[in-house]
């Protein structure tokens, strides 16, 4: 580990008999004290770090340093969509009239709430092309799982208990299969093409085999290399037919935001990345959002609680009429927390209340803000950046799809490998030049992937600033292999044994206080 001046850590700094406050000796702590029960006492203080407060001020200052965000520069991590988050959405979000709030509030106290939570379902059902939303599932992956149990309650209901099995194609992003198997449901994998996109003829094959088994298929459009699935219309068909469900994984919905809709595609149930496509930046452990929606025909089998709109109400009550219009229905259950409808076949139950209802408020603002126009420009800027970066990087970037990507563009490392410079390598050295690295080795479908993702906000000037720092590394590579082998050599530590890490994380600091 490289230590910088500020690289110690809490403990190191600290020196015994050293405080961050000062009260005055007369201070009358009783009113502010509560008796604990002896059982809940410790028996020895704390060992705690002793640190003056300016002491403690630069410590966390020059850490929040270290930490790489999107306020900090370009972030191509692809499949994510790390896009701008405008300040006045966390300023909304954090206003006392919507962070006060309890879950358990009578519904006409927190009218205001439940108004901008209809109106965002609302606003993402005509998004989608779907017929309605709930926004209860807590991040992508909890979508996920709702969505299949959505799909698997319809299926009991029809009295088709064989439907088990769900198709997911080889580029799927991991959480697919994952949330499929804590479902309940088995998944049979279908193959891709060597353009990236599905190979229909292996789906047909295995349709048949399953006959009265399949219960869906997941599919990302565009796909996990950034293609869009040509044959999208022909495969939703297929798998109709077949008597299945269509999901969409709305992880990559940024490159078709105002363009086309899943729900025009033929699918029936899908999720959205409140957190990706709406203005919160993914990542950094939370909070996210993973809307539900689906298509009409299947409104009955989504999770409670629900927020309803009293008929023909106005958007404000008129004087005099103290019904609320807006309403929570929680099914048959009492408002306890993690709640399902009595009146599916099988409970569902997907998380406490409503969900991240702050992820909630930016991306209704963040909707608000660019009105029915501006939406449209979203899909074509995000696919136009990511293009522009394939075709100037395709000379020292290995191209393996050479088509007409989407929002983001996949490379299998290096054209040239004879360097010996790997992916993992060139991801190292871009954080000597202030940059975070692309994803690395996903998809899986190549050796070496590298996998950018521009978002529509950044400016032409950004992306040509990054461009030549690739290029510059592909030439170190060729000059002088070994500077990029052992980069970063400009930040704080430098590469870690991320299995070591893993299998074997340190979580205490053990070293005695002096």
């Amino acid at each position: 580990m490289n230590r910088t001046l500020y690289g110690n850590l809490i403990f190191e700094l600290s020196k015994k008999g050293r405080r961050g406050y000062s009260l005055p000796q007369d201070y009358d702590r009783t009113h502010t004290t509560a008796e604990l029960p002896e059982a809940l006492r410790r028996k020895e203080a704390a060992r705690l770090p002793e640190c003056d407060e300016l002491t403690v001020v630069r410590h966390y200052t020059n850490l929040s340093h270290n930490n790489f965000g999107v306020n900090d520069g370009f972030y191509p991590l692809g499949s994510c969509t790390m896009k701008y988050n405008p300040v006045i959405n966390e300023e909304i979000a954090a206003m006392k009239a919507f962070a006060g709030l309890h879950p358990l509030q009578p519904a006409e106290t927190c009218q205001g709430a439940l108004e901008v939570y209809f109106n965002l379902q609302q606003s993402l059902a005509e998004l989608a092309g779907l017929s309605e939303f709930t926004l209860n599932p807590c991040a992508g992956a909890h979508g996920e799982l709702t969505g299949l149990m959505v799909i698997r309650a319809y299926h009991e209901s029809q009295g088709a208990t064989s439907r088990t099995k769900v198709l997911i194609p080889d580029s799927a992003h991991g959480t697919n299969p994952a949330s499929a198997a804590v479902c309940g449901l088995e998944v049979v994998e279908v193959k891709s093409l060597p353009d990236g996109t599905v190979d229909v003829d292996h789906l047909r094959e295995l349709l048949a085999e399953m006959g009265d088994q399949v219960a869906a298929m997941m599919m990302t459009n565009p796909n996990t290399l950034g293609i869009f699935e040509p044959r999208v219309l022909e495969i939703t068909e297929m798998v109709h037919k077949a008597g299945g469900l269509m999901y969409y994984d709305g992880a990559n919905l940024n490159a078709l935001l105002g363009e086309c809709r899943p729900g025009d595609m033929g699918f029936d149930v899908m999720h959205i990345n409140l957190h990706k496509t709406f203005s919160t930046p993914h990542g950094g452990g939370g909070p996210g959002s993973g809307p539900v929606g689906v298509r009409k025909g299947l409104e009955q089998f989504l999770p409670y609680p629900r927020v309803k709109m009293r008929e023909a109400a106005p958007l404000s009550s008129p004087e005099g009429d103290t019904t609320p219009v807006f309403s929570i229905d929680w099914g048959n259950e009492a408002p306890s927390g993690a709640v399902g409808g009595a009146s599916t076949p099988s409970t569902i139950s997907v998380g406490s209340f409503f969900g991240n209802f702050g992820v909630m408020l930016k991306a209704y603002a963040y909707i608000l803000s660019l009105g029915h126009e501006n939406v449209k420009m979203v899909g074509p800027l995000a696919t136009l950046n990511a293009n522009y970066i394939k075709e100037r990087l395709r000379d020292d970037y290995l191209l393996p799809i050479s088509g007409l990507c989407k929002h983001e563009v996949v490379f299998d490392g290096l054209v040239d490998k004879n360097t010996g410079v790997t992916t993992m390598d060139v991801a190292k050295r871009l954080l000597d030049y202030g940059y975070h690295a692309p994803t690395i080795y996903f998809p899986l479908l190549f050796h070496e992937s590298l996998m950018i993702e521009p978002t529509e906000n950044e400016s032409k000037e950004t992306i040509d600033s990054f461009i030549d720092v690739m290029h510059k590394i592909a030439a170190e590579a060729k000059s002088d292999p070994e500077l990029v082998k052992t980069a970063p050599h400009n930040t704080p530590i430098g590469r870690v044994d991320d299995v070591l890490a893993a299998k074997q994380p340190v979580t205490t600091y053990w070293k005695t206080l002096p």
